[in-house]
């Protein structure tokens, strides 16, 4: 059930969606979690694996899924999977609480350095991210695939505060 709301949301913000079956396979990985928000309240909350937590696993009647992030933590690095929003609830601050959330868990689980990589491309998403204090750290030469041709990935590193 959770991978196929999270397919669902992630088929609708993203140009190459993942597929349920991407999603299964990454959430049966040691490390991994996600965390989700769901109307009609912003706050993320978070899931391990096929948990039924609320609001991601919820059934019948469950709130639209709008935002979520996918993350690992191995040792005490983290990398942010994917970070995905419902476009018709953009610029309202639910890609905020799911970056802060991911951050959050990350940190739970012991993480003190966070890595992503996004497309150079994604104006809007690499302004979150430097406005959280995330910093650019690397690039990778064509790495995504685009209808329009390939484009470079940004990479991009935070590390957390200790205590």
């Amino acid at each position: 059930m959770i991978a196929e709301r999270l397919a669902e949301l992630h088929a609708r913000t993203m140009t190459v969606p993942w597929t349920v079956g991407d999603f299964e396979e990454l959430l049966s990985g040691k490390g991994v979690f996600v965390v989700s928000s769901s109307l009609p309240k912003f706050a993320c909350e978070s899931a391990r694996g096929a948990a039924p937590l609320s609001p991601i696993a919820t059934p019948e009647g469950a709130q639209p899924l709008i935002g979520l992030a996918m993350g690992s933590v191995v040792l005490e690095e983290a990398e942010l999977l994917t970070l995905a929003v419902d476009p018709d609830v953009r610029r309202q601050g639910i890609g905020r609480a799911c970056l802060e959330a991911f951050e959050a868990e990350a940190a739970r689980r012991g993480a003190a350095v966070l890595h992503l990589e996004v497309a150079e491309t994604n104006v809007p998403a690499i302004a979150l991210y430097l406005s959280a204090g995330w910093e650019r750290s690397g690039q990778r030469k064509a790495y995504y695939a685009t209808p329009d041709g390939r484009v470079d990935a940004v990479l991009m590193t935070k590390r957390l505060s200790v205590g």
